[in-house]
């Protein structure tokens, strides 16, 4: 793919394709037309919807004569019975069959994986797949309920450390477990993808596997201050654990996220600092509204 070529970001107003559109033009592109756990748990047709729009797409690109297209999948395709303790043994991209994955979202997803499959195969696009795995980073949603683990932590801590009520509510025990990949690795992991030759779903996530109290200790530590935690272990919470096995990537790319946890939330938490003091957004609004799941 050239600089000259026409690249089309769908999404392009939410997170990852926000930065991706940004990543592309800082490297030259100048041709890009953009389009504009709790909510997974509790909001299973909706996120089933997304498989018209995946559909579309490669109907889409099928009829445009588009010569490579990325699809941008999801960790949640992996089968839920490798996820059932916190040392969980890192997910291998085979780990996907036989398939069982989250309900709704899961499903979604790994349907339009063998989609995008059968139009490389049937028609010659040269389709890419990752499988990300709890992508976060400044300018990601951080309250409203659909917002993942990081940010909702940075966000609880932030308006905690405001209000003086030195108080946090987790969902679960806390102990689930989690890895985090950085949105410039993500941005990175997404163009090495699509530009190789590599036509099987690729892991694209941190393989550095924290718990969700790890996780807020590390804000904590960010933010100056220790808050007084609370459990909600009826609220839902997701797979007990889940790790990107990053030894493909590494095999075929000769590349793999890299970047540090407490690096990629330490500028996470300042970004939702600056917000939540600019007056955007209340701190009273911004206490209760989400707590701490992870995806």
């Amino acid at each position: 793919m050239s600089q000259d070529d026409l690249v089309v970001v769908t999404g392009a107003g939410g997170f990852i394709g926000g930065h991706l559109v940004r990543v592309l033009q800082q490297r030259g592109h100048k041709k890009i037309r953009m389009g504009g756990m709790g909510f997974i748990e509790t909001h299973k047709a909706e996120c089933m919807l997304s498989v018209l729009i995946s559909t579309h797409m490669l109907v889409a690109a099928k009829e445009a004569g588009t010569e490579r297209f990325f699809y941008s999948s999801s960790a949640c395709v992996y089968n839920g019975d490798k996820q059932t303790r916190t040392d969980v043994t890192a997910l291998k991209e085979e780990d996907a069959y036989p398939a069982m994955p989250e309900d709704g979202y899961g499903w979604e997803k790994l349907f339009s994986e063998r989609m995008a499959r059968h139009y490389r195969e049937d028609y010659g696009i040269a389709t890419r797949v990752a499988r990300y795995h709890n992508v976060y980073g400044p300018e990601g949603t951080y309250d409203g309920g659909r917002e993942k683990a990081p940010a909702a932590i940075c966000r609880k801590v932030i308006a905690a450390k405001l209000s003086g009520k030195h108080e946090i509510e987790i969902w679960g025990d806390g102990e689930q477990t989690r890895s985090f990949m950085y949105i410039d690795d993500c941005t990175e992991g997404t163009i090495k993808l699509a530009h190789s030759d590599i036509i099987q779903p690729l892991n694209i996530g941190s393989d550095e596997l924290v718990s969700i109290n790890r996780l807020v200790d590390i804000v904590e530590k960010i933010a100056g201050l220790k808050l007084k935690r609370s459990y909600k272990l009826d609220a839902p919470k997701g797979v007990r654990g889940r790790n990107s096995d990053n030894a493909l990537i590494k095999k075929l790319m000769n590349w793999a996220p890299s970047i540090r946890l407490e690096d990629g939330m330490e500028k996470t938490y300042k970004w939702i600092h600056d917000e939540m003091t600019s007056g955007k957004v209340s701190v009273v609004n911004a206490l209760p509204r989400q707590a701490l799941a992870a995806q």
